[in-house]
Order: C-alpha cells, then sequence, then structure tokens
C-alpha cells in the first residue's frame, strides 16, 4: 500500500509532484495529484471514452468540496490558480492513500472526513465515496462539480455556447454543456441541488507549462448539492455518462472493484513489486470495439500496436490473462493491411495508421509466445495464422515506406522524412534519430519472425511453409553477421545502409542478443553487454545513446522541440532493462550470484512506484543522474517488461 501522512500532504509542492491513475477497462481514466490540485489538462475526475478506447473527453474535472461547521464553512478542496493557490484544503488534508483506489482523509480538530474515489470497470463511471467520523453530530457537506467536456487534449476557455440547463429529478442532476456530447448525470443518495451557474477562471496547470504548452483553463460549475453527513454514515456521488445509476449501492460497488483487484494478484508471487506490477498491468488492457487492445500509457497515448505487442507478454500471458491475450491478438490480426499491424489507432477515431517497420515483427513474436504459453493450436490456426502469413509474404515482396527483404535476406526500410523504428520521434519535418535502411533491431525481429514462423507453420501442419521460414532466417542471420559487428567498437552498428554503418552506441542491438532467437553470433554476445553496460545501464533503465555522442541529450524537459531532441537520443527507458536481464542470463547463466544481481537491479522500482505515477512505472527517465523520471506517469512497456523480467526471467530456479 502506498500512503502518505500530514508532513508530505501538507508540502505543496511534494503533493502536486506525485499523481495517481485510475482506469475503466475501457480506455477512459481519472487522474490528478495527491493535494486535489490538477497540474495537467489531462486531470480530471472522469475521462471518458466515446468510442472504446479512444475519443477520450474530459467531463466532471473535479469537484469543489466544502463543509460547513459551526465556525463557518471550510474548503476542503486545492486549486492553482494564475499566481495563486486557492483554496487550501491540502493543509486539511492528513493522510493519503491507495487502499486500493485514491482515498483523501482530512481533519478539523477531532472530526476526520474521508474521501473515495475509483472508477467503475467497464463503465464511464466515477464514484465517490464520503464518510465522517470523529464529528460531535451532523454536518453540511457541499459538493460544487467543476465541468469540462471538451477533447482530453485541449482546453476550455468561457464561452456562451454551452447550454446551462440542468435536469434534476430524484437523487440525480444531469448536464449536457455542448451539442453532440453525451450528457453527464450525477446519482446522489441525498441532497439538495441548488443551481447557480459560474465560471472558475485561470485554473494552471504548471505541468503543461513546463512542456511549453498552454497551460490555462476555465471550468463551468453549474451549481451545488448539499448533503447532510452524520458521524458513521457514508454518501456518495456517483457521475455517469450512463443515464441510469448502477444496479448496486456504491459501497458494494467498492468492496467488489477491492475484491477484483485482489484477484488480480492471485498468480503473483508474495513480493510486493511484483503484485503492484501485476495490477498496474491490469490499466492497460481494455475494450476496443468487440475486442479487446493495450493502450500504451497514460494520461495522452492510444493504442498503438508496437507497444502493444511488445507489452503483450509481460501484460497478459506472464499474468496468464490468456483469453485477453488472444483477444488482443485477434484485434490486430483483424486490422492487418499489406502485411502491418497498425501503427496506431488515432485518437479522433477512423481508420488506423500504418507507419511502423517493427510492429508488425513484434506482432509475430507475441503470437509464437502466446502458443508457447499456451498451447493453444486451434487459437492460432483460427485466428492468427492468417495474418501472420500475410505480414511474411508482404514483407518479403515489399510492402509500404519501401520495407522490403533485400537480396541479402534483411530487411529494410525507411524514406526521407520518415520515422519508421520505434526511435520515431518528429518534430515538423525534423526527423530526430533517421533511421533509414536495415536498423539492427528490425533485423533482429526480422530473423526471430522466420524462426518464429517456422514453429508456428509446424504446429498448424504446415512443414513446406516452415522449411521455408527456416530458410529465410538462415540466409538473414548469416547476412547480419556479416553486416552488422562492428569489430573496433566490440557492438553492433546500429543502422547499415549500402555502405554506411552507424556506429553510434544505441541498446538496440540487445535484442540481437535476447529475443527467443537471437541472430547474433554466441561468442560476439559477452562484448555487447559489456559495451551496453559501461555507455548505457543506469539504476532506471538503459540510456538510448551513449554520453560521448555529441547529440547525446541528458535531460528530457523544456517544449516539444527540446524534449523530443531527447527522447531517443539520451534519455532512459525502462522497458530495455528486459531486452538486457534476459541477454544477461544468456551471457552469464541463471546462478545465485547473477538472479540476486538482476533482482538488485530491480529495486529503485519499488521506490518509483511511490514517486511520480503512484503505482505505476513512468515511460522514461532522464539519461544524466539523478534520472528524473519524464514522460507519460504510466507506461505499458515499462510495466510489461519489469513484470516478465519477475516471473520469466527470475522467476525459475537458478543454478548453484
Amino acid at each position: 500500500m502506498i500512503a502518505f501522512g500530514p508532513d508530505r500532504c501538507h508540502d505543496l509542492a511534494f503533493a502536486t509532484a506525485h499523481e495517481w491513475l485510475e482506469t475503466d477497462g475501457l480506455g477512459g481514466y481519472a487522474s490528478g495529484t495527491i493535494s486535489g490540485a490538477h497540474t495537467r489538462r489531462y486531470h480530471g475526475h472522469l475521462v471518458a471514452v466515446l468510442s472504446p478506447p479512444v475519443r477520450r473527453h474530459l467531463f466532471l474535472s473535479r469537484i469543489e468540496e466544502y463543509l460547513h461547521l459551526r465556525g463557518g464553512p471550510v474548503d476542503l478542496s486545492t486549486n492553482l490558480y494564475r499566481g495563486a493557490v486557492h483554496p487550501r484544503g491540502f493543509e486539511r488534508l492528513v493522510r493519503f492513500a491507495l487502499e486500493p483506489f485514491p482515498t483523501w482523509t482530512y481533519a478539523v480538530g477531532s472530526l476526520r472526513l474521508r474521501k473515495r474515489l475509483f472508477l467503475l470497470h467497464g463503465s464511464p463511471t466515477v464514484v465517490l465515496l464520503y464518510d465522517l467520523a470523529g464529528a460531535e453530530g451532523p454536518v453540511s457537506l457541499e459538493l460544487r462539480p467543476l465541468l469540462a467536456f471538451r477533447d482530453v487534449h485541449f482546453l476550455t476557455q468561457e464561452n456562451r455556447l454551452l447550454n446551462r440547463e440542468v435536469r434534476v429529478g430524484p437523487g440525480r442532476i444531469a448536464f449536457a454543456l455542448y451539442a453532440g456530447l453525451p450528457a453527464l448525470t450525477c446519482f446522489h443518495d441525498a441532497g439538495d441541488f441548488a443551481a447557480e451557474g459560474l465560471w472558475y477562471r485561470q485554473f494552471e496547470y504548471p505541468a503543461e507549462l513546463a512542456r511549453g504548452l498552454p497551460g490555462y483553463e476555465d471550468l463551468y460549475s453549474p451549481g451545488t448539492l448539499t448533503v447532510l453527513l452524520r458521524p458513521g454514515e457514508s454518501r456518495s456521488l456517483v457521475a455517469s455518462l450512463l443515464p441510469e445509476p448502477p444496479q448496486h449501492r456504491p459501497e458494494a460497488l467498492a468492496a467488489a472493484e477491492v475484491q477484483r483487484r485482489t484477484a488480480l494478484m492471485v498468480s503473483a508471487a508474495p513480493d510486493p513489486l511484483e503484485q503492484a506490477l501485476t495490477v498496474a498491468a491490469d490499466q492497460f488492457l481494455v475494450r476496443r470495439g468487440e475486442g479487446t487492445s493495450v493502450i500504451a500509457g497514460y494520461p495522452w497515448f492510444e493504442d498503438w500496436g508496437r507497444a502493444a505487442m511488445a507489452s503483450l507478454p509481460g501484460l497478459a500471458l506472464c499474468t496468464g490473462r490468456f483469453a485477453e491475450a488472444r483477444a488482443v491478438l485477434a484485434t490486430f490480426a483483424a486490422a492487418v493491411d499489406q502485411g502491418m499491424i497498425p501503427n496506431r489507432f488515432p485518437e479522433a477515431g477512423g481508420p488506423p495508421e500504418w507507419g511502423g517497420i517493427d510492429g508488425s515483427l513484434w506482432f509475430v513474436h507475441a503470437c509464437e509466445r502466446y502458443l508457447a504459453a499456451t498451447g493453444n493450436v486451434e487459437a492460432v490456426r483460427a485466428d492468427l495464422y492468417p495474418a501472420l502469413a500475410e505480414v511474411m509474404r508482404h514483407h518479403v515482396a515489399g510492402t509500404r515506406y519501401g520495407i522490403r527483404v533485400d537480396a541479402d535476406g534483411l530487411l529494410t526500410g525507411g524514406e526521407p522524412g520518415l520515422q519508421l523504428t520505434w526511435m520515431d520521434a518528429k518534430v515538423g519535418d525534423w526527423v530526430v534519430t533517421p533511421r533509414q535502411g536495415k536498423a539492427v533491431e528490425v533485423n533482429a525481429l526480422w530473423h526471430n519472425a522466420c524462426v518464429a514462423m517456422a514453429a508456428l507453420s509446424e504446429a498448424c501442419g504446415l512443414p513446406r511453409d516452415a522449411a521455408r521460414y527456416r530458410q529465410a532466417a538462415g540466409v538473414a542471420a548469416s547476412s547480419f553477421n556479416r553486416l552488422f559487428w562492428n569489430e573496433a567498437a566490440g557492438c553492433c552498428y546500429d543502422v547499415v545502409d549500402g555502405d554506411a554503418r552507424d556506429a553510434r552506441i544505441r541498446p538496440n542491438q540487445l535484442l540481437a542478443v535476447s529475443l527467443p532467437a537471437p541472430v547474433l553470433d554466441e561468442k560476439h554476445w559477452p562484448s555487447v553487454l559489456t559495451v551496453v553496460e559501461r555507455d548505457l545501464l543506469t539504476p532506471v533503465g538503459l540510456r538510448t545513446l551513449a554520453p560521448g555522442d555529441p547529440e547525446y541529450r541528458g535531460r528530457y524537459e523544456g517544449d516539444p522541440r527540446s524534449r523530443d531532441a531527447a527522447y531517443h537520443q539520451g534519455a532512459v527507458w525502462p522497458w530495455l532493462l528486459g531486452p538486457y536481464a534476459t541477454a544477461v542470463l544468456r551471457v552469464r547463466g541463471r546462478t545465485r550470484e547473477v538472479v540476486a544481481g538482476l533482482r538488485a537491479l530491480l529495486e529503485p522500482f519499488r521506490a518509483h512506484l511511490g514517486e511520480v505515477g503512484l503505482g505505476s512505472v513512468s515511460e522514461i527517465f532522464d539519461g544524466d543522474p539523478p534520472h528524473h523520471p519524464r514522460g507519460c506517469i504510466a507506461q505499458a512497456w515499462s510495466v510489461a517488461e519489469l513484470l516478465r523480467v519477475l516471473r520469466e526471467d527470475l522467476g525459475l530456479p537458478t543454478a548453484p
């Protein structure tokens, strides 16, 4: 359990730097800081999806809360405005904890007010529960909703276009601010609503300003709900896009959600880190139409093909969630076009985007891992094999963006102005990390895909296909070792493009050692590890570029251009600890000493779970010490690869 006492809660800088996240299994979420103040445009009590898992809209930004006591009103909320903090409810906050969802405890003398917030799994609904202790008698609690009704990526300002009408009925209040958006209905168990339309102006979001983006917003409040709260009693407010309230009472819903999350940990070891990552993994598995997908990261990423496939073994296979794994694979198999899975499904909806050279190869890898974990040949034959065969056929013959197998059996691709590998930052026309040609990890994945397809073909009773894929794997391996080994540096070139060789030290070469079918000659593995450990390894992941390189950027900060300049030019990515750990075990063996060393390498993440995105793992860290966490507060493949290492690599018996 993650919990903070009054010393941390009263420290505004600390309390606004620590963020919580709740998700609904549809792609929607709620998020904020432990202080109650919002610091991002993405913070809110209800971010719901209109077309799961995309078209995310922030409906309910927050609830302003006031207690009315004999001595006068007491503000419990905290807001950041331009040049001011008001009210200062954090000064009344004596405890914040994830139990397992966000729980705040406020104190006024002996009085204690506890607030709990969670989302209903599978529903665009947020539940808030309030209960009172230590009071001499009943107190009045005033709740004022602040509404946004906007696309989650944008900000709203005071305007005259909104509909101020409030529909009030027994136990419910409904708001429909703008045409084209669904109504938000607030269900309550007791209270009186007073309509009073007000604009709250100039909320300040410092995290947005620090990112070089607009950071001021106006929010609309339609009025206040006043409830009488007695000691030992609980009151609720349920806000939903659904027109009818949940079938069960809020306390029963809370108990069911606690039980659901507890059940997720059944397959986990007693280790709290593994248990926490197992619960965190659940947040990324979401519905897509009638299928299932993977959100790449919260709060701003959609479902990206590369991230979904690279994350699937850790998120679903290692956790025994085989039905969800099959559903994710089937979702992407159905979307294969010209041999490519979608690079991403756009936030605004519409057709998928195809723009990655490696996502389809991660798809082949994930399908093989699914078969290895489940033995479900029928699922592969029925749901996946036709799409897999299409992937391989188009990559050999050629597909979009010049992606094709060259005469030497290696995969090449790219055109000027495009970024097709996972190192895909682009600002305007500037491709920050151009890697046109034959990228090292792409060809490690291509060789691995050929070997995987041989196994999948054999399992499906197609020996001729299997033989063809084995032959392709042999040709690729021979050419890879001839072209990619840099004897002078003792590691692999990062990209080979005709006669050009990119000798920059990057972590991508680890996949040539760590994938189930490693393409690099075994004699070179120790040298690759030595170079990676010398130049790239940090306590929180691997740098994307060696610090001695002229293009290295050690801090990920500033405006979008400055940040993208560091994104793959020095920033540390935790997910890369997965390939690194697997490579270490292959090179040095599964001895007690090696396993203990890798477990020690993961220790910093125990503290990290309570640092930024509480209970989850950040997208990236600064390349320079002290390696400050950056980017998304919860990233799928960060969580997935750490979990895979704990369960798959380190969960097996060790040698003496």
